[in-house]
């Protein structure tokens, strides 16, 4: 009797344990697909697994109760969160994780053409998702690049806005913009490159600093931008992303994705932007900002092949139709000397693709090519150009013990032809090169990488670019790099340099302009610090120095009337240090900051001197924190920028020859709380800084700008200020007391003030 009792007793307290415990399982995904072994922990527990490749997750034997759960993998912000499992019910918990912005250990491929950690690459890459561009939302990936320490949009013309993306100082003609490795963005405006790539569909950016034309040859000289597009088997089945502005300003993303069979899936891209507000807040009867359409379309291919050979292949076509110019013009007045108005229309189509040859080596033939055809008017100046470029490259991936050689043979075609005087002829260029580098594994700590370039151009003949790198890993937290290198470009004046088209100056090439050639070095330090209660912080500090030779240079000094440009007699350096911190703090506080000191000049004869629109001091700041209990995200941004030398006209030109220190500083808001969709507004330029401030004007002579009313020297008037004016210069008199002519070229920042935005955000995974 006492065992059958004892029997009964044990039966019910294990029955009794059993209705006390449950399993708890669910889906972990993020960047728009399910994450593979993913990390999974109930804290406080034994209960611990990772996810399978589906990304579904299994808790057994989990007792009743309130925990906190923790997801963690590489690549990714670690997630916890409070969960309550209740007995009798279904206890399922599906988590999204977030990418981290600038996460040290990203795989990346833009330093050596190799898939490699960011950690374990011997030249530093820095890399940006979606999720760091978020924080500010922009119509642009162009204007998303200004708040990356280094790197500033720059605005080269005050009436049409079409600008260039300047990196450590150097000018936009010296950064080459790859999309997914290939350089599918000529010289022909960068900025066309960097509008209407979907925002939705860019899964990182890569951002090389320094030459390395050693891999990429020409334009490579200061740097890189390497745009990632999603692979379509990752990419969510539909999203979209919409937002205004106070200045009804409207973009709209769209993306969706298709499966085509079994072995194939496409993604499509599709950007309209839109603005047609007349806005002149300076009052000098030009628009402060370029009224503009635009439509792009992107659409890439993945096929699915044997053995996980990759074959993928995208296009794109843009449109664009832009103006701006006194507030009374119309298409009507286009191309005539009645109302001033600079109008660009651009069309633009390209093509990349990427083929992993058949066989057991691993050969990847990569193409890419481009055309654009662009037709502008500037006042009664017409500039009317077509590129056509082709790319293709064969590339040999072979590990041999220690080595991990990469070798290829590349071919590139250039056609191009515009209407101005610096280009007699159309231009037809080849560009064959053949590029080798080894990574040696030295020890468990040190790697070398050594690299050369041969090519040959068909105009300016052969052209020789090595680089060396070593990196020494002290342990997992702390790394040194050492890079030097070499670079080349090879310039097409008017395509980099819309100054040279607007105003009134008359443009003067001194002399047959050479190839400019550069040698680099830089030294990288990286520090990580993981403390026990989940901070972290990251370190990154980066000492780089340029020598420029043949460096084509814009003299507007020389004469007011004219821009000379010639190579320089002498050599250029850009010189600098630039730090990015990374702080993550266990209650959703993050700081993701950097500054960077340049020193660029200038050395003729021995005379030493900026460059214009060059800053010697510039910082970015992004600030999130994210308040859990309300699902909002809070995101403060910005920048700081140290005095730029600025083109002045005369002696007598009121405007201030440096631009102030200046801030563009912003605020967003996002509501989260709802599945699949999020809600974000804010406020951009929260100081209200325009350049018009402390100065009577940016553009000068706005109120004659065909120069009617200009009157030109022949060597005998007499100013009003009682001097003999040179001939062929201005003569300053009672309607002209500056000796100004129309020019537009006094311009370093966005003219837009303190405006408020509104979006909305949809992700159907």
């Amino acid at each position: 009797m006492k065992n059958s009792i004892v029997i009964l007793i044990l039966f019910i307290l294990q029955f009794s344990y059993a209705q006390q415990t449950t399993t708890v399982s669910g889906f972990v995904s993020g960047k728009g697909r399910k994450i593979h072994a993913a990390n999974v922990h109930l804290l406080g527990t034994n209960q611990k697994t990772v996810t399978d490749s589906l990304g579904y997750y299994l808790l057994e034997n989990v007792a009743v109760g309130n925990y906190t759960i923790q997801i963690s993998q590489l690549g990714f912000q670690t997630l916890k969160k409070k969960i309550e499992v209740v007995q009798d019910s279904i206890n399922s918990f599906d988590f999204e994780l977030t990418d981290n912005d600038n996460q040290l250990n990203e795989v990346v491929v833009s330093g050596t053409l190799k898939a490699v950690k960011r950690l374990e690459s011997a030249v530093p890459v820095e890399v940006y998702s979606p999720v760091f561009f978020k924080k500010n939302p922009t119509p642009s990936i162009y204007e998303a690049l200004q708040n990356i320490n280094g790197v500033r949009p720059q605005l080269n013309c005050g009436v049409c806005n079409t600008g260039d993306i300047h990196i450590n100082g150097l000018e936009g003609p010296y950064t080459l913009v790859l999309i997914d490795g290939m350089p599918i963005v000529s010289s022909l405006s960068t900025v066309y490159g960097l509008s209407g790539i979907p925002n939705s569909l860019v899964e990182r950016i890569e951002i090389v600093k320094g030459p390395a034309s050693s891999l990429y040859g020409s334009e490579a000289v200061g740097g890189l931008i390497n745009i990632i597009t999603k692979n379509p088997k990752n990419a969510p089945v539909f999203s979209a992303d919409y937002f205004t502005t106070s200045y009804f300003e409207s973009n709209l993303d769209l993306g969706m994705k298709f499966n085509t069979g079994k072995k194939a899936t496409s993604i499509l891209g599709i950007n309209y932007f839109n603005y047609d507000q007349v806005i002149d807040k300076d009052h000098d009867n030009f628009t402060d900002v370029t009224l503009s359409e635009r439509i792009s379309v992107f659409n890439k291919w993945s096929f699915q092949r044997n053995n996980n050979r990759l074959f993928t292949i995208a296009a794109r076509v843009m449109y664009e139709d832009r103006w701006g110019g006194d507030v009374r013009w119309e298409k009507k007045f286009r191309g005539g000397d009645e109302i001033y108005g600079e109008s660009i229309y651009t069309k633009r189509g390209e093509l990349i693709g990427s083929y992993q040859l058949p066989f057991e080596e691993k050969l990847m033939l990569s193409f890419s090519g481009n055309v654009h055809y662009q037709d502008s008017r500037y006042g009664t100046t017409s500039y009317i150009a077509n590129q056509k470029i082709g790319f293709l490259q064969l590339t040999w991936d072979k590990k041999l013990g220690r080595n991990d050689f990469l070798a290829g043979i590349a071919s590139r075609y250039t056609y191009y032809d515009d209407n101005t005087t610096a280009t007699k002829e159309a231009e037809s260029t080849w560009l064959p090169g053949i590029f080798v580098q080894d990574e040696i594994t030295v020890s468990p700590k040190s790697q070398v990488l050594l690299g050369a370039r041969y090519d040959y151009n068909s105009i300016h003949g052969s052209i020789f670019t090595p680089r060396a790198a070593y990196r020494f890993k002290a342990n997992e937290n702390t790394i040194f790099r050492l890079n030097a290198g070499t670079g080349f470009r090879v310039v097409n004046l008017f395509t980099e340099d819309h100054a040279a088209l607007t105003g009134s100056r008359d443009v003067v090439i001194a002399n047959n302009l050479n190839p400019e050639k550069s040698i680099n070095a830089n030294l990288n330090y990286i520090q990580k610090i993981n403390f026990t209660n989940g901070t972290f912080i990251g370190i990154e500090t980066t000492a780089f120095y340029t020598r420029f030779s043949n460096k084509i240079i814009s003299d507007y000094e020389t004469d007011p009337n004219k821009i000379i440009y010639d190579n320089i007699d002498g050599y250029a350096i850009s010189q600098g240090i630039s730090t990015n911190v990374d702080l993550n703090f266990t209650n959703g506080l993050k700081f993701i900051l950097g500054a960077t000191v340049l020193d660029n000049k200038n050395v003729e004869n021995g005379v030493s001197e900026q460059p214009f629109l060059t800053e010697n001091f510039t910082a970015t700041w992004s600030i999130s924190y994210k308040i859990e209990p309300w699902n909002l995200l809070l995101d403060y941004t910005g920048n700081v920028y140290s005095p730029m030398k600025l083109p002045l006209l005369s002696e007598y030109d009121p405007r201030n020859p440096k631009s102030p220190w200046y801030s563009i500083q912003n605020i967003q808001f996002t509501y989260t709380g709802w599945k699949d969709f999020e809600i974000y507004g804010g406020i951009k330029n929260l100081l209200n800084f325009t350049p018009k401030q402390n100065n009577p004007f940016l553009i000068s002579r706005a109120n004659d700008p065909f120069d009617k009313n200009v009157q030109i020297s022949d060597g005998t008037n007499v100013g009003i200020y009682g001097k003999v004016v040179p001939q062929g210069q201005v003569v300053d008199t009672p309607d002209n007391p500056y000796g100004l002519t129309f020019d537009t070229t006094y311009v370093y920042g966005q003219n837009q003030s303190i405006r408020g935005f509104f979006g909305l955000r949809y992700n159907f995974r």
